[in-house]
């Protein structure tokens, strides 16, 4: 008996993988826009917190470093990592480089791109 089951169709193969890749890259850039708009959101919450702490004298200054810290606990026991306190100041620093949300970039990417500005604005 000889088999004589159909050989795989390569331009279905290549339509098939092509779809595949293209839904891939659209999720990609939809993570990374939801990311970037959520950590600008998370620099905008803190900052607006610690300028009017800031403002209040120092005691409340120390108080909102506090505040900031047992947000970064509690967010990293209920989200895992990625909220520490070095996170969340990064975050900060974010929307205070970007402070108008339409000039943030959705395209380019949180880790490469942001963090680098974000990294250079703190020397």
């Amino acid at each position: 008996m000889t088999n004589h089951a159909p050989s795989l169709n390569q331009k279905l193969l290549a339509n098939v993988r092509e779809l595949l890749n293209q839904s891939r890259k659209q999720v990609f850039t939809a993570v990374n826009t939801a990311m970037v708009q959520t950590y600008w959101q998370i620099g905008c919450f803190s900052c607006l917190s610690s300028v009017e702490d800031e403002q209040q004298g120092e005691a409340r200054a120390e108080y909102g470093k506090h505040v900031l810290k047992q947000l970064s606990e509690s967010l990293s026991k209920e989200f895992g990592k990625g909220f520490d306190l070095t996170n969340l100041c990064k975050m900060r620093t974010f929307y205070q480089c970007f402070p108008i949300r339409d000039a943030l970039r959705h395209e380019l990417s949180w880790r490469i791109h942001y963090t680098s500005r974000i990294n250079h604005a703190e020397l």
